[in-house]
């Protein structure tokens, strides 16, 4: 997993508004908290954050924290992936709505035969998630991050190295305030949907 520190000012500034900063924050570390307890829930061997900034209450035991080093995201993500041994996952914490099952989905996928990587493409064009059967030095360097097209260019890189990749079903990344709400509709058991709630009956009182 790779995320920064939710702190006001740094995480999901684009809830803002009509999120103030702090409240932005504290949706970060809600969904922090949810998609690090289902990667530890899950059948993965090993649980990796690299994290920009220091852990906090949102972060579980068990999970090796590691630097995200310095540079672009693209820069960011291959340091993350260095610190990964043999077949592993990658997601964000913008997916709080994923649960355990849907990350071993995730290794199943990577693992059938003929697979070389899945990417899940989210609904805004990036991607929620990457998988490689081995950590590759250019799958992400110089593909640029944050656009409409990330997700298609991302594939395109996959395929260029001569990874066979599998895509897999679509995902919604919280970008937005509308995303946020959704995404609570949808996984109301998690904190992340907690949060909002009470968020929203603050701004009705």
């Amino acid at each position: 997993m790779v995320a920064k520190e939710p702190l006001p000012g740094r995480v999901k500034t684009r809830l803002c508004p009509p999120c103030s900063p702090a409240e932005a924050a504290a949706l970060a570390a809600a969904a922090l908290a949810d998609t690090l307890d289902a990667a530890t829930a899950s059948g993965a061997d090993r649980v990796v954050l690299a994290l920009d900034g220091r852990p906090g209450p949102w972060c579980p035991p068990g999970v090796d924290i590691v630097d995200q080093g310095d540079g672009g995201l693209d820069r960011r993500l291959t340091a993350a992936w260095a610190a990964t041994r043999g077949p592993a996952v990658q997601v964000g914490m913008d997916t709080p709505q994923l649960t355990a099952g849907d990350l071993d989905a995730v290794m199943a996928a990577l693992a059938a035969p003929g697979v070389d990587a899945v990417l899940g493409p989210a609904t805004d064009g990036g991607w929620w998630t990457v998988g490689l059967r081995r950590p590759h030095p250019h799958a992400f360097l110089g593909v640029p991050t944050s656009r409409p097209d990330t997700g298609a260019r991302q594939h395109g890189r996959l395929a260029a190295l001569g990874l066979r990749t599998r895509t897999l079903p679509a995902c919604t990344d919280v970008d937005s305030w509308s995303d946020a709400v959704a995404v609570a509709v949808g996984a109301p058991g998690t904190r992340f949907a907690a949060t909002v709630r009470r968020l929203v009956a603050g701004t009705a009182a």
